[in-house]
């Protein structure tokens, strides 16, 4: 089923996932940070992260894009780069375990934000809804999400939902000033009447979650 509404734009972002082998994570990320250049001199970089909490060996990074068109003029640019490839991806590349990519749109209601300061910890969440996409579970999930925010605890930096991957799957990337804030501040939030009618009525939609912490590279724009 298509995922329904989205922004009324062509602008979707891609999202990569990618299985580091173990032990080689300090060597991978050394990488990254020193040639990534190379890379972000064709499309925009939001931001790249690894796994600190949730997941092991594990780095996020989303990338993005106007259309469609764009994405394959920059596919097709960065195949002919020799630097992007003889100095960056045929190094990382002996030191991956496995690549996983999605493109999603943000939800109709929200804006790609930032955080109000640089440092602090980000907070990855995947929800797979029921099948039916927003049109669907929508406002249950917007009003959950809403419900957080007014706690005041967190910042969203943005909502994703999948256009092209497992379908139904919403990602929402938090901002925290630290794993301790988030967590004084979800205690409190499970014990406002608010959040848990709100997240009681999304939960209807409900088939899974899964949190990650992630803590952000030095190169990547999200700090």
């Amino acid at each position: 089923l298509a995922t329904g509404p989205r922004q009324n734009n062509g602008i979707f972002y891609e999202i990569r996932t990618y299985d580091i082998k173990p032990a080689k994570m300090k060597e991978f990320l050394e990488i990254v940070n020193k040639y990534l250049h190379f890379r972000t001199a064709h499309s925009e970089l939001v931001g790249f992260w690894y796994t600190e909490l949730g997941a092991m060996n594990k780095v996020l990074h989303i990338w993005k894009y106007d259309n469609f068109a764009h994405r394959t003029a920059v596919r097709h640019a960065i195949a002919n780069d020799k630097d992007w490839q003889g100095k960056l991806m045929s190094a990382i590349l002996p030191l991956l375990e496995k690549q996983h990519n999605e493109v999603a749109y943000l939800v109709p209601w929200c804006q790609l934000g930032k955080p109000p300061k640089e440092g602090g910890v980000y907070e990855w969440v995947t929800f797979q809804m029921k099948p039916g996409g927003p049109a669907l579970w929508g406002e249950a999930f917007r009003a959950a999400i809403n419900a957080h925010i007014n706690t005041g605890y967190t910042t969203l930096i943005g909502v994703f939902h999948t256009e092209y991957g497992l379908l139904n799957t919403v990602h929402v990337l938090w901002w925290n000033e630290s794993l301790d804030h988030r967590a004084a501040g979800r205690h409190s939030a499970h014990e406002d009447a608010r959040v848990v009618a709100a997240v009681r009525d999304s939960v209807r939609f409900l088939e899974s979650q899964q949190n990650v912490l992630l803590l952000p590279l030095q190169c990547s724009p999200l700090k």
